[in-house]
């Protein structure tokens, strides 16, 4: 005899520890630029004097890279997770879509830079006699200045937005991810601290998520 019954599927939920991932991101990628503004001279005409003594330094930056980028991916689920029911269609698209080409053009500009330092590793003298660097550098400055920081600040508004709709975070802080969103967006490469915005205001938001997450906790019955 054929039994009826309802068909459950167990669901994905996610971890409460996924909220590290956002502070996880924001470390590594705050390393790696530390490591290459106190290795790379912030002058796109300097002829690459600095390669000899500190190619291993940016490498080293250059290699956490992916592991930030993949932190990324997570807390951008995390972001979606706490919006859940409440996500509108259009933000959802431009906050999906602008989170992706950060990462994207980051990842793209690493291996540009990357390339030239495998390049150099291997050859020197190809590097430094060639126009490969000057190349290779002014490229890597316009994708991270222009492209990934305006993308960085189009996440920033669409995810206070969503944030001010949807009360996810804090008030004060969608309203703070405006204002540094429209420094990125205006900053036209002209500070070099600029790039510190991003992951900074990343952090303080999974610090917020990891401690909500925890009160939130449900005690286990018996």
């Amino acid at each position: 005899m054929k039994q009826e019954g309802p068909l459950t599927r167990a669901s994905l939920t996610t971890p409460r520890a996924a909220a590290i991932a956002g502070i996880v991101f924001s470390i590594l990628l705050i390393i790696s630029l530390l490591l290459i503004w106190i290795s790379v001279p912030a002058d796109l005409q300097e002829a690459g004097a600095w390669l000899p003594r500190s190619w291993k330094t940016v490498n080293l930056a250059l290699n956490l890279l992916p592991f930030a980028g993949i932190a990324f991916l997570w807390f951008i689920g995390v972001l979606r997770d706490r919006i859940g029911a409440y996500e509108d269609r259009f933000f959802a698209t431009v906050f999906l879509g602008s989170g992706l080409l950060f990462l994207a053009m980051l990842f793209a500009s690493s291996a540009v830079a990357g390339g030239i330092i495998m390049i150099y590793g291997a050859t020197p003298a190809a590097v430094m006699g060639s126009g490969v660097y000057m190349f290779g550098r002014t490229v890597t400055s316009q994708i991270v200045q222009v492209y990934t920081m305006k993308m960085a600040g189009v996440f920033m508004i669409s995810t206070s937005t969503v944030s001010i709709r949807t009360g996810i975070i804090p008030r004060w802080m969608a309203l703070l991810g405006y204002v540094l969103a429209l420094v990125l967006l205006l900053s036209l490469g002209y500070l070099s601290w600029i790039p510190l915005v991003f992951p900074l205001w990343v952090l303080l938001i999974s610090v917020y998520i990891l401690f909500a997450n925890l009160k939130s906790k449900p005690a286990f019955s018996s």
